[in-house]
């Protein structure tokens, strides 16, 4: 795995823009624009690496459906934070029903440096991650662009139109799929990747009607969701986070009207409800509790650093947190401490450094299959909402 600068393409952001990435500047808290998406440098990847982390991306996923298991049989609700018993019943039966639930993808963040050791898992998105857009699209345009004839780590696009199309018999017949995002998101980049997932459902021959998520309605005559015309929704893929969608003044409608597979309910909500189990920091300790000692895992508990503090040093991380919010890195030999919040308290394994720049590998999992690779580069220890993101190619 190496890292190569060269010189942008003239006119690049108006390129990226129109191949759906609508945010590739970031504003800094000096009020200054840099570029999100930089293509002054690329990173490129032998074919064998590349190989290598497939397999690792597929047996994580392997390994984290058997801590849901086991999350689930032994009724470790509380360790993620899940106390309500309808939320619990509710995630239970969905993950008991899995086979019968529309599911799409996740990323897992990886750190990786080529140099001989293996990748480790940072922290798994199961259900709302982004960054797909640029890693499905434009990435893949850039490479045809610069480097004719060259290949890459991306089968995202053809993999999401195969996955709509193989579990379309799993969507309530006749009936349309919606695609919601939130109108608060700024950026676009919400906006864009439902847009995107609505893309790829409508080559699958669905049929889809988008709508932000603030606009669903519910109608108590009926007991049921419903969009602006008042049309029942009853298949929705919801850019939204399962614990925002349970605890907003909807949450116990979406609760009582859930479907879980056998036709049950009035709404199926894709991502399934059983990806709470699998986008929550506690996953990240019950995997090494799991399966201790993994080569591709890293040393991580849910009551304080234990001894981390005296080896490795740790990272407290919030259970929920996302784009590395709340984060917190500890050295070796500093004053264990726990937080007041739920964390999961994980070895501290400092990201690779390329040309001074800290390095995390976003590789992605569509329908149980390692799908694509997005690189994010960050000025800091912590990949933030200020990191970068770069092409990359096999080289």
């Amino acid at each position: 795995m190496e890292r190569h600068t060269l010189t942008p393409r003239p006119g690049w952001q108006e390129t990226v823009e129109e191949q759906g990435c609508i945010y590739p500047l970031t504003r800094y808290p000096d009020g200054s624009l840099r570029p999100y998406w930089d293509e002054s440098a690329y990173y490129a990847l032998t074919l064998p690496e590349v190989e290598g982390l497939e397999e690792v991306v597929e047996e994580l996923h392997a390994m984290c459906l058997q801590a849901a298991e086991h999350i689930v049989a032994a009724g470790r609700f509380a360790d993620l934070g899940l106390t309500d018993p309808a939320l619990v019943r509710r995630v239970s039966e969905s993950w008991r029903r899995r086979a019968e639930l529309p599911s799409l993808y996740g990323r897992f963040d990886l750190r990786y440096d080529g140099r001989g050791g293996p990748a480790k898992l940072l922290e798994y998105n199961a259900d709302t991650p982004t960054s797909l857009v640029e890693a499905a699209s434009p990435q893949w345009f850039w490479m045809e662009d610069r480097f004719p004839g060259a290949d890459q780590w991306n089968s995202l696009h053809e993999r999401l139109v195969g996955v709509w199309r193989k579990q379309a018999a799993l969507l309530p017949p006749g009936a349309p799929v919606h695609f919601a995002h939130s109108a608060r998101d700024e950026l676009g980049e919400d906006l864009m990747t439902v847009a995107y997932l609505q893309e790829t459902a409508e080559q699958a021959g669905l049929e889809t009607v988008a709508i932000p998520v603030e606009e669903i309605g519910w109608d108590r005559l009926s007991g049921r969701f419903v969009d602006q015309r008042l049309k029942f929704v009853r298949a929705c893929f919801k850019l939204y986070p399962w614990e925002w969608l349970a605890s907003d003044r909807f949450g116990p409608h979406v609760l009582e009207t859930l479907d879980n597979g056998g036709g049950t309910g009035s709404t199926l909500w894709i991502e399934p409800a059983w990806k709470m189990l699998l986008s929550n920091k506690a996953l990240l300790a019950i995997l090494w509790e799991l399966f201790p000692g993994h080569p591709h895992l890293l040393p991580a508990y849910l009551d304080g650093p234990r001894e981390l503090a005296g080896t490795t040093g740790w990272a407290a991380k919030p259970l929920l947190g996302r784009e590395g919010a709340g984060v917190t890195l500890h050295e070796p030999g500093q004053e264990p401490s726990v937080r007041d919040e739920p964390c999961c308290y994980q070895a501290l394994c400092p990201l690779p450094e390329f040309d001074g720049n800290r390095t995390v590998l976003g590789t992605w999992v569509v329908d149980g299959e390692a799908a694509g690779l997005g690189i994010r580069e960050s000025a800091g220890p912590v990949t933030d909402e200020y990191a970068r993101f770069l092409p990359h190619l096999i080289r």
